[in-house]
């Protein structure tokens, strides 16, 4: 199975209206369009009966008393973490494209509590929530690492055909939640990672 974007390519820049954040021409970020990329499935393994789509950075930091502070960086190398911005279960088995900004437009203060996406498909928690404090982020919020972070962030949409028509998970369920339910009944799983930064360093690298 395989994982393509008409918004970006693999292993290049996630654009800018794809993304929760962007510079904002000071040195620091502001909010951005925040629109879904446009991803299309390909080479389906026969038995799918939905699919399942998490996405995750893998480069946030470990420490956060440095983050988005002026005169200070944080270094490359320093420790990191994963860093959750989508999750959806029951997409239909004969799902081939989701659509840019087909479910996601903009920021939504508080979080999304009803995003928008694919006929019998359900959205979980993604990891702003417990990062902004002010509600429960479901769906789609796309890039948004420190703007004085020296090192690029991949982020990784991760495509899972299931061989079960909707997954056991209810409620607020997380990325882990899925993962969870999941074993066991993945027939085939794809990646499609991009990259992006708000350092002024980096932006559109």
């Amino acid at each position: 199975m395989r994982l393509t974007s008409t918004s970006f390519a693999h292993l290049a820049a996630i654009p800018t209206h794809c993304a929760f954040g962007q510079p904002n021409g000071q040195g620091g970020m502001q909010f951005a369009e925040n629109l879904n990329p446009q991803l299309a499935f390909h080479e389906v393994p026969e038995g799918t009966r939905s699919f399942a789509l998490i996405c995750i950075d893998t480069d946030v930091p470990t420490q956060f008393e440095d983050v988005n502070q002026a005169g200070r960086e944080l270094p490359a190398d320093m420790p990191r973490q994963g860093f959750i911005h989508w999750v959806i279960v029951d997409l239909p088995a004969d799902l081939r494209e989701i659509a840019e900004g087909s479910c996601s437009v903009g920021v939504v203060a508080g979080g999304k509590q009803e995003p928008m996406g694919p006929d019998g498909s359900r959205q979980g928690l993604n990891d702003y929530g417990g990062f902004m404090g002010d509600g429960d982020y479901y769906g789609y919020d796309g890039p948004c690492p420190p703007w004085n972070d020296a090192r690029m962030h991949h982020y990784s949409f991760v495509l899972y055909a299931l061989d079960l028509a909707s997954l056991p998970v209810e409620g607020a369920f997380t990325a882990e939640d899925v993962q969870a339910a999941m074993a066991g009944h993945i027939l085939a799983e794809a990646r499609l990672t991009g990259t992006y930064a708000i350092h002024p360093a980096l932006h559109g690298r």
